[in-house]
């Protein structure tokens, strides 16, 4: 069984939701348990860094997930659109997005590996981002949506959704 193009575009928001949720539910609990061990494995300065960006509640992260959603969501609509050569087409944000999700999976990997333990959204990478990530880019070219000049001209706009994320989390910390 295959799947045309259109579904596995709005499958993105869904499988971004899987795998924020395996982040939403094990993030403050992996946190509290593994100060040490970020304190202890990373140079002071990065570590506290790293233990200030992600100290949240559980709604916390949540509504920082939401934020994030909103611009996951919005790349399938723009990407939909595109393929229906719709008013509000636009590959390229989808493209962005749909990279920095299959790149995100090797963060995630590097952290297991440096922390020697299963961070928050191993699990769910493996097993649902990768492979989802892999099959919609490779239908995306297969399909003559998108070339490998246009994955080489999104990759350096992956960095511009840092700003976005941090910008999610302050927002989740100061909702709630």
């Amino acid at each position: 069984m295959t799947l045309d193009i259109q579904t596995l575009i709005w499958l993105f928001p869904i499988m971004f939701i899987f795998h924020d949720f395996e982040e939403i539910i094990m993030m403050e609990k992996w946190l509290e348990k593994n100060l040490t061990n970020i304190s202890g494995r990373l140079p002071s300065s990065i570590a506290l860094k790293v233990i200030k960006q992600f100290s949240m509640s559980t709604a916390q992260m949540t509504v920082a997930v939401l934020v994030i959603f909103l611009f996951v969501s919005s790349s399938s609509f723009f990407a939909s659109q595109y393929i229906n050569q719709g008013s509000f087409s636009n590959i390229y944000i989808f493209t962005v997005i749909i990279l920095a999700f299959f790149v995100h999976v090797f963060t995630h990997i590097g952290q297991s590996i440096l922390f020697r333990s299963l961070t928050p959204g191993i699990v769910s990478s493996i097993f649902i981002v990768l492979p989802y990530s892999i099959i919609m880019i490779n239908s995306l070219i297969i399909n003559e949506i998108i070339t490998w000049q246009i994955i080489f001209i999104c990759l350096p706009f992956m960095f511009l959704l840092l700003p976005i994320v941090i910008f999610a989390h302050w927002i989740g910390k100061k909702t709630i």
